[in-house]
């Protein structure tokens, strides 16, 4: 259910809970591209399903092709945050911004994400949720990127909250190219639904895993588009009479 004010604007509140602080990060960095890593954690992901995302997300930083995809952008670095999301109100960032530049970035990155316990244990689906708690995360980002995406991994259909479709129109004109990660193990048609309600933004796209064993394949191949993607926005921010955002967001984040 959408909730709807006067004149038709759309509000959305988003609410972060912190969880795993890491070092300082510079501000106004310049990077290639801002990448929000969004881990399903609804009901429907069980403890082992989760720590192949987990696991799967920390090989494809360990992975050599990736690496090397950060180092050909023009300016050799990306700046990466992870999330899990469940619940309209269910985000919690796992690792806070780091800038990745070279293969020591990558590695220590991955080690953060293998070290990661599950913080949101259960809850509904609400992809609208996530990508509206991602846009928090990238318009408080302290970079100057070339590229802002939110790479959300799911595997049911939105179920909780705003509209998916509405959060997604809102977060396209914000500049942000919307990207999704389909794990089929119980709806072997989402990359359907991926496709048509929830990716959106310039170079937008839809990865498959048959399962959560395909993962670890998947979010690679995910991972080198992403960060090879020559794709820069051109969309400007709707009024704000008629979208509004408001962020609860913690000092300095």
């Amino acid at each position: 259910m959408t909730a709807r004010g006067g004149a038709g604007a759309i509000v959305v509140v988003a609410v972060m809970f912190c969880t795993a602080a890491g070092p300082a990060v510079a501000t106004n960095v310049e990077v290639d591209l801002a990448l929000v890593l969004a881990l399903d954690s609804s009901a429907s992901v069980d403890a082992e399903e989760f720590a192949l995302q987990r696991g799967g997300l920390a090989a494809a930083f360990r992975d050599r092709e990736v690496v090397e995809a950060i180092a050909a952008g023009p300016l050799r670095r990306i700046a990466v945050t992870v999330m899990e999301w469940a619940g309209a109100v269910q985000q919690v960032v796992s690792v806070e911004w780091v800038v990745v530049a070279d293969s020591t970035g990558a590695l220590e990155l991955a080690d953060r994400i293998d070290a990661l316990d599950r913080a949101i244990p259960t809850g509904a689906t609400s992809i609208a949720g996530a990508l509206i708690f991602g846009n928090a995360l990238l318009r408080t980002a302290p970079f100057d990127a070339t590229r802002r995406v939110i790479d959300l991994s799911g595997d049911g259909r939105n179920n909780q909250g705003q509209n998916v479709e509405d959060v997604r129109r809102l977060v396209v004109a914000h500049g942000v190219t919307i990207n999704g990660l389909a794990i089929l193990n119980e709806h072997p048609t989402l990359n359907h639904y991926f496709q048509d309600r929830v990716i959106g933004g310039p170079g937008a796209f839809v990865e498959i895993a048959e399962d959560y064993s395909a993962y670890v394949g998947a979010i690679r191949r995910k991972l080198i588009r992403e960060i090879r993607s020559l794709t820069v926005s051109d969309a400007t921010p709707p009024p704000e009479s008629r979208v509004q955002l408001v962020a609860a967001l913690p000092p300095g984040l």
